[in-house]
């Protein structure tokens, strides 16, 4: 792995005119293990979570030499980059991927157990583990870390990110819950068994209001937003008080506010997740 690393950092300092020679058998060795989930955009190393940005640059290499090629069928039309097919799903991954349209690029992993369902798309150095749920509508981007036995209900967008290299993914940590039509951007870290009504927003400016721990949490450019272990979040707002015309016409601002912590009622409402897997 290490030679791979060596090889697409060199590759990504040089001169884009020209593709290298060395570029195809690299790069096709790098694709194989971001599909196999050997290599990933970001890892939890026991403490923290690492973000490995020549995986990115790996992924922008496929960009930059990848031939734009005709991928078409009798059904639909499909132009994209050679680098970038869609990814092929066999049985023996032991995914279950319901029909109507869903579409997992080349680049992106699946562990045994995740069921997709339609339509849906996983981009390019996504990681989904196991006995997750993928519903209707749901985006994951380029390189999202999703944990084991999440629910991404219908109309989640967990945001992508390849530019600047140093920018961090969307983390999602195992046994989330994430209710329809949120949406999860800008390196947040949603950590253990957090639940997400639907509507929730999650951005690095968006701030959350902790009502049990009477804080107010936030992102930056050296830390990420993080939801903590448990939390329970709804969507909110707040008024602007600091604009005289907010004021006099009763404007209010978004927000998102952590109303509680995960208790046995929750769990009675989020137990239908072992019936439909």
């Amino acid at each position: 792995m290490e030679q791979i690393q060596h090889t697409i950092e060199t590759l990504f300092s040089a001169s884009p005119e020209q593709t290298p020679e060395n570029f195809r058998p690299i790069f096709n060795e790098f694709i194989k293990h971001l599909n196999t989930g050997r290599i990933r955009a970001a890892e939890f190393d026991g403490e923290k979570w690492q973000v490995h940005h020549w995986v990115k640059k790996g992924i922008l290499l496929g960009f930059r030499y990848g031939q734009m090629t005709d991928y078409s069928g009798d059904r639909f039309p499909f132009f994209d980059k050679d680098s970038y097919p869609l990814q092929t799903i066999t049985i023996h991954q032991k995914v279950r991927i319901v029909p109507g349209g869903s579409s997992i690029r080349s680049g992106a992993f699946l562990a045994p157990g995740v069921v997709i369902m339609p339509p849906a798309y996983i981009n390019v150095g996504g990681y989904v583990d196991s006995d997750t749920m993928i519903d209707s509508h749901v985006l994951v981007g380029s390189c999202a870390q999703i944990g084991k036995r999440v629910h991404l209900s219908a109309g989640v967008q967990i945001g992508g990110v390849l530019e600047p290299i140093g920018a961090r993914p969307v983390i999602i940590e195992d046994d989330v819950m994430v209710g329809g039509n949120c949406g999860i951007f800008e390196g947040v870290i949603v950590r253990r068994r957090a639940v997400l009504a639907a509507g929730t927003i999650l951005t690095a400016s968006i701030p959350v209001y902790d009502l049990t721990r009477q804080q107010i949490l936030k992102g930056n450019k050296e830390q990420p937003l993080e939801i903590p272990e448990n939390a329970v979040v709804i969507p909110g707002s707040r008024p602007l008080e600091k604009s005289a015309f907010a004021r006099r016409y009763g404007l209010h601002g978004y927000c998102a506010i952590i109303v509680k912590y995960r208790d046995s009622r929750t769990e009675t409402a989020t137990a239908l997740e072992d019936s439909l897997r």
